[in-house]
């Protein structure tokens, strides 16, 4: 039996180490020391620390011999991949053509230096270089990235300031039109599910404005078309709510919203339109709320009958404020996605 001594601060430097060392192999290792410190057998150490008798030994004859210094030094073997020595390159590669399938990562590895890998070891080195599996997003091949950014810093972000500071209303103004058709989506399941596909291709409009601030949602809503007498009726809903403060408007390019009619009734409301740059829905935010309620109610259900689907549609919207509002309020929030040129696929 190895016979061991600890000051008072050797015992409080290894009770601290045992959780709070940045790697697991030395906290077993102070975990054995802690356990002797407290006159456990060697045997009663192994069972604690989950180790064999015999690296119980070892560790307690490797802290006789150089104490908790040695203790901490990590000594076992690490083998480097052949791929390290290519790593620069291979990142350069990939940054500019990120690969659809392991397999098609593995022929370019292979392609590029020679080394052929199994699928596994390519998505360690994959992983090891900072890659992750993600799901593309994509925006209008129209976009201007450097108008949007403009927008957001010099147009949207102060009032959205002011909103916050309750000097401001901010209204966020979409029009969702829902068709009576499938929308699919995912389901867990012991067997592949279908559902039916109603007839006929009857549709739901809303036109919507979304509070910034407080999420409170108000709507016109038809199921025939959206049209400036609509936005007419959603700007005279907004000024009935008698509000103190200015009331702003955050609307895409529409014709319908960008008419005369609108604009006249607007400014003789003193409400304020302000558009967004072209082809920029990644700046409105009431879009993740047409996804929401996509989601909601819509995805893998089917609604025999346009009422049904039309009722499934407001009960969602008109529980924004209740029921859905913890979702929404995570879902919501008031950041914006922004593009960099090194983010789109090259051509």
């Amino acid at each position: 039996m190895i016979q061991l001594t600890f000051t008072p601060e050797e015992k409080e430097m290894i009770h601290y180490e045992r959780f709070h060392h940045p790697h697991p192999h030395v906290q077993r290792k102070m975990e054995v020391l802690w356990c002797k410190s407290l006159g456990k057998s060697h045997q009663e150490i192994a069972e604690i620390a989950g180790v064999h008798p015999n690296t119980v030994t070892t560790h307690l004859q490797e802290y006789q011999a150089g104490g908790l210094e040695a203790m901490r030094r990590l000594n076992f073997y690490q083998p480097q991949s052949q791929l390290a020595a290519h790593g620069t390159t291979l990142k350069e590669y990939f940054e500019q053509h990120p690969c659809a399938t392991l397999k098609a990562g593995a022929a370019r590895i292979e392609e590029m230096t020679g080394l052929q890998r199994s699928l596994p070891q390519v998505e360690n080195f994959l992983k090891h270089m900072g890659m992750t599996c993600r799901k593309v997003g994509c925006i209008p091949a129209k976009a201007d990235p450097a108008q949007q950014a403009e927008f957001l810093s010099q147009q949207l972000q102060p009032r959205l300031v002011e909103a916050q500071a309750g000097r401001r209303a901010l209204f966020f103004v979409d029009a969702a039109h829902f068709v009576l058709a499938p929308f699919l989506g995912f389901l867990w399941c012991f067997a592949r599910v279908f559902i039916q596909a109603p007839t006929g291709r009857q549709r739901f409009n809303v036109l919507a404005a979304l509070n910034a601030v407080t999420h409170d949602l108000i709507m016109v809503t038809n199921d025939s078309y959206i049209t400036a007498t609509s936005v007419c009726a959603l700007l005279t809903q907004l000024a009935a709510l008698n509000l103190t403060v200015p009331i702003t408007l955050v609307l895409d390019n529409a014709r319908y919203q960008r008419c005369a009619l609108v604009q006249e009734l607007a400014a003789t409301l003193q409400i304020e339109l302000l558009f967004l740059p072209a082809y920029s829905p990644n700046l409105n935010l009431i879009e993740r709320l047409w996804k929401f309620v996509k989601k909601e109610a819509l995805y893998s259900q089917y609604y025999e009958e346009f009422t049904s689907f039309k009722a499934a549609i407001i009960q969602v919207l008109t529980e924004t404020s209740g029921k859905h509002k913890l979702a929404l309020d995570s879902l919501l929030t008031l950041n914006f996605q922004t593009f960099e040129e090194s983010q789109f696929m090259p051509l």
